[in-house]
Order: structure tokens, then sequence, then C-alpha cells
């Protein structure tokens, strides 16, 4: 019989959602709760709690340690009375740290009385009778012990409300920042007390910052201050400041040290001028010259939710009145817009990433998105409309919507997502009043936390479905938030609702950093007014695009590409649902269009290779089989050389975009491997140039044989960069045409052939067209330009044999077959081994020479008025430096050195490397350079749409180089400052290296 009853309880006790029945059990047979055990009331309420384990052992904890008599009242209490009941168990359920305090303070629960109406909720007043009261009965207690008990009775009655649902987050928040300050009144006058002379000797004011200064506080959470001081009688600035200073260092520490009661709060001043550097007490002609002068933007964003506290209220108001102005003046300063990318950058880049995916505060579509968002709509539109400057977000969010800057639906989507959010954070450090916003991992911690916020049937995964669906819906209304309202300025979307007005919107473009916002809101107005579908698509896109076009270099720019793309696809069906559907397509647009010039005027020329964006294979570079075959076989199809060749150039244009694209969107991963990322630009944009050299080539060769074949075989060797598979994509191809006539073909018919078809490729890729032209470059055959432009194999075996100059042996070193017979380019091959790998390397004569001319060029080529430190190729450790030096090191060692025999100047310097001739350390320099001055040349070229060996002088190209070598906003000058540092010691080993080469 006794087994079944145990059964009976026990069955009954898991109902009531204990997970440890048998422990439950035997703590509810201790003797002191015999007197509410019969009362089935109480099992009902321990059910009721977040957890019921965890409630049930703080009760046995907290009626252990009372007196009998004190015991028998709190009982009958509990039994007779259901506010408190459910208070004090909602309570013992929820916060292991509050029924620590109640084991230790037992009679601190008659704080759960003190305001049974649900509607009374306590100001600061009221707090600081509190806390007077718990001090008071502490008699024999030092003053810090005294105020954290006092503080924690508080904190009881706020924690009951807050979990028994009298109090919503809102004001639980409230409540926490109005305790908060009459717990810094409490400890400033602890320290007045203890120095009554400092006191004397000062005026002090206490500024809350941040959430405490909003009043809208954590549980446990720094409170941010800012302390500001004056002399009280016109006297000793500097004794008044000194004394200030002690005065606030006391209360600091009357708050955040830890006593035999814990602590109560960290007490930060680090939102002062200067931050910790910086004074802890200014006076406040000190603070208002520090912001006048000196202040980034976050200071003033910061500043957003000052309120004077504690200490003398005339002073705390004046400085109150004096800062808040210029809080509202922050969106017009020069920086505006690279302080906020900075700041939103600071907030990703300072979550680790074991955290992220649990991050409630800082990760994607957590709480930080929604207070960035509100408060830069604050700064953006709240200098013109004072009803926009609460510093309590869910204030300042309901105002802005009645403002018309949020859209009501989206507004009441976020505060939704915030309370919840909040709430989260709350009941997370309720449990154990920790500063803590990481979502716990462990199942009870997880259960307690679901059932804590209403989840029953499956608290864990109703939680985790609800806290995702939130943190998406912020992630989205994050990104929306600046950028909808800005159509509604010109398209009534919603019949009714409130629209920002041009100038509104002129205001928003500006701080998003759009340089000519009236144009911006023209091509907005283009794209998406109307009743059209294509209207309606672009209106669901433009918000997110707005926003990535605003983390470009060139938002303008970016906007009105997309209209030019918008405007040549707009019909096309694909188009739109292609940017709806796939949001890679859609993103990797915003970024190609807002990067620079190259890639959009390639994709204007050919609108539909967006659809490229779309496919997860698309922006992989094709190989260099696929594109010949192409090439060749629309040559085939054509009827003229000149339809051949514009098909070509077509194929070239669609293949460069793409790896323009490929590069801009970081699908070759720069960040990984610098140097394995421009070796697959190089590779691509070489075997791009291959292609449409084979394709002009057999173009060329129909259009002279008319039908007939030729005389003579010809073959393209690639020279240069070209012939090292390194070109840029503003790279010539730099060339050498070798021809050997056919068998029973006279020398001079065939000579005169292959001159034909040489010419008729290079006046092919030149005839003007849209498509980018492609230079072809015959300046390193023998005798340069005077030279005839097509020899026979035997002539140049006969012009090497003789008159080979030193650097003609260098230029070969790069030499490799890019086109036509593929014998008769090997064998060119097998001719100039001998000469650009010498036996028994270069004698020391060639060796000067070598130098000399590499002296001279450094003394003659460099364009006059060019900075030496940052031209990329002929100045200080850039590519010409790190070149010769490793083409010395193959014209000296390549007979004997195999891995030197390549025509790529890496692979070479790896080669070198491992065969001792260069140590690792000055290799690893000369190849950093290498790849940081070719990425320099590259990003030019894809900013500026030209050619460039040094960086652009205008400010947004510049930062646009910038974005593309990883450097965010604002560090220009970081990235130029690299650079010469890099060259700097590139320089230094070439120095060392070539011009005082030791065999």
């Amino acid at each position: 019989m006794l087994e079944g009853r145990r059964s009976s309880t026990f069955s009954k006790l898991l109902r009531h959602g204990f997970t440890d029945p048998d422990a439950a059990e035997r703590l509810l047979d201790v003797p002191e709760l015999s007197a509410a055990r019969g009362d089935s009331v109480l099992l009902d309420a321990l059910g009721a709690t977040a957890d019921p384990d965890l409630a049930l052992r703080g009760l046995v904890r907290m009626v252990e340690a009372q007196e009998p008599a004190e015991r028998q009242a709190l009982l009958d209490t509990l039994t007779g009375s259901k506010p408190l009941r459910d208070r004090l168990l909602g309570v013992l359920g929820s916060s292991e740290a509050l029924g620590d305090h109640l084991a230790r303070h037992p009679r601190d629960w008659h704080a759960l009385v003190t305001y049974e109406s649900t509607d009374l909720h306590p100001g600061i007043e009221e707090f600081e009778r509190g806390l007077r009261q718990g001090m008071a009965d502490m008699p024999g207690a030092a003053p810090e012990d005294a105020l954290r008990a006092a503080y924690r009775r508080c904190l009881l009655a706020i924690a009951a409300r807050d979990v028994c649902g009298t109090s919503d987050l809102a004001e639980t928040a409230a409540e926490l920042a109005d305790l908060a300050t009459a717990t810094l009144r409490a400890a400033l006058a602890i320290a007045e007390a203890e120095q009554p002379a400092d006191a004397a000797a000062c005026r002090l004011a206490v500024i809350a910052m941040g959430k405490a200064g909003g009043r809208e506080l954590n549980y446990e959470s720094d409170v941010d201050v800012i302390f500001v001081a004056e002399t009280p009688d016109g006297g000793d600035e500097g004794k008044a400041l000194r004394a200030a200073t002690r005065l606030a260092a006391r209360m600091m520490r009357v708050c955040s040290a830890t006593t035999s009661e814990g602590t109560i709060w960290e007490v930060d001043a680090n939102l002062r001028p200067e931050g910790k550097n910086g004074p802890l007490v200014r006076t406040l002609t000190s603070h208002l010259a520090y912001y006048r002068r000196w202040a980034k933007t976050w200071e003033f964003q910061a500043l957003l939710k000052a309120r004077a506290v504690a200490g003398d209220p005339a002073l705390g108001q004046a400085y109150i009145e004096t800062l808040s102005p210029m809080v509202w003046q922050a969106a017009e300063r020069e920086h505006f817009v690279t302080d906020v990318q900075e700041m939103r950058r600071r907030v990703v880049d300072n979550i680790p990433a074991a955290h992220l995916d649990r991050e409630l505060k800082l990760g994607p579509g957590g709480l930080r998105d929604v207070e960035f968002a509100v408060q830069l709509l604050q700064l953006v539109h709240g200098r013109t409309d004072p009803a926009l400057r609460s510093g309590t977000t869910l204030t300042a969010l309901s105002q802005l919507a009645e403002g018309g800057y949020v859209g009501r639906a989206d507004a009441a989507a976020l505060d939704a997502a915030y309370r919840f959010l909040r709430s989260m954070e709350h009941r997370i450090q309720l449990y154990k009043l920790r500063r803590t916003h990481l979502v716990p991992e462990g199942d009870a911690d997880l259960r307690r936390l679901g059932r804590s916020l209403g989840f029953r049937s499956d608290p864990v995964a109703e939680l985790n479905r609800e806290w995702r669906r939130h943190a998406v819906e912020v992630r989205r209304l994050h990104e929306k938030l600046f950028y909808r309202p800005l159509l509604d300025a010109f398209a009534q979307l919603e019949p009714g609702a409130a629209r920002l007005s041009p100038d509104a919107a002129r205001q928003r473009l500006e701080a998003l950093g759009y340089a000519d916002p009236a144009s911006a809101l023209r091509h907005l107005e283009a794209l998406a007014s109307g009743v059209s579908r294509k209207a309606a698509i672009q209106r669901t896109l433009l918000p997110v695009l707005l926003g990535w076009f605003a983390d470009s270099a060139d938002p303008d720019a970016g906007l009105l590409n997309f209209r030019k793309v918008s405007d040549a696809l707009g019909r096309t069906p694909w188009y739109l649902r292609l940017l709806r559907d796939e949001g890679a397509a859609a993103e990797n647009l915003a970024r190609v269009l807002s990067a620079g010039r190259l890639a959009p005027d390639l994709l204007l020329r050919a609108p539909e290779a967006v659809a490229l964006l779309g496919d997860p294979e698309g922006l992989r570079p094709r190989a260099l089989p696929a594109l010949e075959q192409e090439v060749l076989a629309a040559v085939k199809r054509a009827d003229t050389a000149e339809t051949a060749v514009t098909v070509v150039r077509g194929v070239r244009r669609r293949e460069l975009f793409r790896t323009a694209a490929a590069d801009l969107t970081g699908g070759f991963h720069p960040e990984d491997d610098p140097g394995a990322a421009v070796d697959a630009v190089g590779t691509a944009i070489s075997d791009l140039t291959t292609a449409t050299l084979a394709g002009a080539l057999q173009a060329a060769v129909n259009a002279v044989g008319a039908g007939e074949p030729l005389p003579t075989r010809i073959a393209v060797i690639g020279m240069g960069r070209f012939g090292g598979r390194e070109l840029g994509y503003g790279s010539d191809a730099d060339v050498l045409f070798v021809h050997e006539p056919v068998p029973g073909a006279e020398e001079h018919e065939a000579a005169k052939a292959g001159l034909k078809v040489a010419n008729e490729l290079r006046r092919l890729l030149q005839i003007p067209t849209t498509d980018p032209p492609l230079i072809v470059d015959a300046d390193l055959r023998p005798e340069g330009k005077s030279g005839p432009l097509v020899r026979s194999l035997a002539s140049y075996a006969a012009y090497y044999r003789r008159w080979a100059l030193v650097w003609e042996s260098q230029a070969l070193l790069r030499a490799a077959p890019a086109a036509g017979d593929p014998d008769l380019g090997a064998r060119f091959i097998e001719l100039v081994d001998p000469l650009r790998y010498p036996a028994e390397g270069l004698g020391e004569e060639a060796v000067r020479e070598i130098r000399r001319l590499k002296a001279r060029m450094e003394a003659e080529r460099l364009p006059r008025g060019a900075d030496p430190t940052t031209h990329t190729k002929l100045g200080r450790g850039g590519l010409s430096d790190v070149e010769w030096t490793v083409q010395l090191l193959q014209l000296r060692h390549g007979w004997v050195e195999p891995g030197l025999r390549t025509t790529r100047t890496r692979e070479a310097l790896a080669a070198a490397c491992a065969a001792g001739l260069v140590d690792a350390e000055d290799a690893a320099i000369l190849d950093e350079a290498w790849v940081l001055a070719t990425r320099v040349r590259n990003a030019v070229m894809l900013v500026r749409g030209r050619p460039g060996d040094t960086f652009p002088s205008d400010g947004r190209e510049l930062a646009a180089v910038g974005r593309y070598l990883g450097y965010g906003a604002g560090q220009v000058g970081a990235m130029v400052d690299d650079y010469r540092r890099i060259t700097r010691r590139a320089r230094a080993v070439v120095e060392r290296r070539f011009y005082e080469y030791e065999a």
C-alpha cells in the first residue's frame, strides 16, 4: 500500500513538472513544511513555476532558516494568499541567486507583500525609502553590506512582479533603472558621509548612460555613468576636481566591490571623454570642449541616453541641457557615415565565433540590431523632429512609427521581437544574477527558460522556435528600416500610411553615404513607382539592395548601375524572379554594381550575364579547353572573320565579367590566401586571353587563306605576364609570332602569309566595338619594333645564335606556347631553353649588365611625378623589383635546378627557396610584396575601369580599392601605410639579393 501511494505521488509530481520526483518527495516530507504539506494548492503553485525543483529547494531552505514564529506566519500567508504564493514561488523557481538571498535573509519575504496592488509600480522615491529601511534593519552591518542586502530586497519585489506578469518588459526594465538610480544615490550618500570635507569642497553630478540612462536596465548589467563637477562657490577648481574624484571613486567602490553580501553591479565610467585614459571627473566646460573638438560619432550616440540621476541636480540638468543639442548635430558631421559603418562592424567583430549562434545581444538578429537601427534613425531624423529624442528604445521606436519614419506594421513586429528577446535576456540573467547575453546550452537551463516565458508542452523546442523566428524578423527589419521608408517618400505603398517627406528621405540617404541624394531619389522613383509587377518586385528588393549599396565605397554608383541593368532587363521574366528568389544573386549583383566601373561596364554591355550571379557554378572560371572549344566552334560557324571575332570578343567579355564578379564577391577567398586568389585571377584571365587569341588566329587564318591551306604553320608565343599566366584585368597580351613553311612551300610566300595572318589577327582584335579591347603587343620580338613582326623558326634560331642580348634571354624566361600550331610552339620553346637557362649560368659581366639595365629602368621609366613608394610596377619593392630578382636567380641557376624552369614568378620564387638560393624569410617578404602589388593593380582596374600602376587620387576610388583589399571604411591611410611597409621590406631584400648578389 505504501508502494502504491509512493507511485501515485511520483506520478503526480511528474505531472506538475518536477524532473526529480524522488528528491521532491523527500523535500516535501521535511518537518518544516508539515503545516503546508496537505494543501494541494502548494503543489499546484510549485508546478506553475519555471523550475518546480528549484522552487521547492529554495522554499525548504528559506523555511528552515526561519524562527518558529516567523515560519508559521510565512506558511499561513503562503497557503492563504495566492498573490504572495505566486510571487514567492515564482521568484524561487526562476532565480537561484534570490533563493540564496532569502536563505541568508529569511525575513525579506515581507518585501513581496509590500506591493499587493497589481497596478502599483514603485518609482525612484519608493526605492530610496526601501533602501533606507533595508539598511536601517541591519544596524550593525557595514554600509556596503547593508546596501547590498537592501538592494536585493528591493530586487525581490521587481522580480516577483516580473515573473508573475504584473509588470511587462518595459515596466520591469524601468523599475530596474529606477532602483539603480536610488542605489547610486545611496552609494553617493555613503561616500559623502565618509568624506564630508570632499562633499563640501565640490558639486558633483552623476549622469547615467546606456540602459541605465534610457530607463531600460537589465537585471545584471554594468551601470554606465559619467561624472561632472564644479566648485561650490567659484573657488579652486583643481581642489574641487580632486575632491569630486575621490567621492566618485568611493561611490563606484560601494557598488562594485565584493563583500560578504556579494556585489551589486559594476559602475562603469568608460564612456567618459577619452575613456579609461581620461580623468574620471571633469568640469562641464571641459566636457563641452572635448565634445566640440574631439568626440567621435559613437560618443554622441551614447549621449542620446544621458540622464542626470544623482548628486547635484542643477549641475546634472545643466550638463544635459548643454550637451543634448550636440547629439542632434552628429548626423551632419563629416565622417558620420564612416563612423556608423565602423560601429556596425565593431558589433559583429566583437562576437567570439564560439558564441555567435547563442549571442542574444550582439548576434545577427539580436538586441543590438534593434537598438542600433533605432538610434541611427533617431540621429538622422531627430535633428529636425524633436519628438524622436527619447532615450528608451521602445519609446523611440513608437515615436518613429508615429512620425512615419518606420511603418506601423514593422514597428509593431520589431517591438514584439525586442520585448521577447529582452525577456529572454532578463530571465537568463535572473537565474544567477550574472551578466550574460548567451542563451544556455543545457537542456535543464533551456527548459527552465522556456517555462519562464510561458512555454509548457515542449519548452525547449518552443523556445528555440520562437527565438529563431524573432531573430530572423529582427534581422529582416534591421535591413529594411532604413530603406523601405525611402520608397514611401515618393510612392504611397499602403493606403493611409505615413511616409517620409522628400527632405527626410534626402537626410536619410545622406546619412547612408549617398553623395547625390537627389539623384538617388530619382532612381528610386523610376525603379519603384507604379503598379506594375516589375515595380512591385523592385519595391521588395530595393530595401535590401540599398543596404548593400550603402555598405560599399560608392552607393550612388551601385544604385545608378542597378537602374541601368533593370532598365535593360526589367521586362525579361527571369531577371527579377532571379533576384527575388535567389538571395545570393541579389547580394552578388549589389556588390558587383557598387565596387567600381569595370564589372558594371561589362555587365551593361550584356545584361543577360546577371544570370551567372544566381548559379552556384556561375562564378567559377571556365577551364581553357572549354573556352577554346566554344570560341573555335563560333569561328567555324561565322560567315566572316569580323563576325567570328565579334562572337569571340563577346565570349571574352562574358568570361571577364564572370572572373571579375567572382573576384569582387569573394569567390577566390582572398581573406584565406591572397596569393592563391591572385593566382586564380591570373590563370583565369590568361586562359581567357589564350582562348581569345586562338579564336582570332583561326579567324585570321580563314580570312587570309580564303578557304585554301596556308603555305605556313603559325604559333603564338605568350611572353611577359601572359606567358607567366599572371595577367591582370588591365594587362596587354605580350606575344611573339613564329611560323614555319609547310613542306614544299617557298620561304618568301610562307613569310608573306604569316605576316598577313599576324596583321589580320591584330586588326580583328582592334576593331572598335563596345567590348573591352585586347591589345596584342609584339614589342619583345627580336630587334623590337624595328624587327619583322613574324619570323620563321629558323630565323629565330639564327638571330638568337648570333645576336641575342642578355635582356632577351631574360624576357624569354616567360615564353610559353599560347595559340596556333602546338608542335611549332613546343619546338620554339626547345630552341630558347638554352638561352634562358644557360649552361653554367650567367657570367659576371652578364649579371652586371642586368643590374645596369634595372638601375637605368628605375631612373628613366618611372613616370614624372609618380611616388616611388606606391608605384606598383616600377616603384620600390614593386613588381619589377621582385620579378627581376627572381629572374636573375633563374638565369643563374635554372640549368641545374629544374624547379626554376617555370614562367610563373611565385613558383620560381618557391623553387629558389626550396633549393636554398633564398632563405624562407626573404622569400616570404618578396612573395607578399608581389601579391600585394598585383592585387592593387587589379583593384585599380576594377575600380576605375582603366589600368593604373598607382593608387587613385579620388577619395571614393581609393576607398573602393581599400574595400577590395579587405580594408574597412575609414582605413585608407592604413592601407597605404601597409603597402609602403610591405614594399619597403621587399626593397631591402632586393638590394641585398639583386644588387649585391653573392654567388
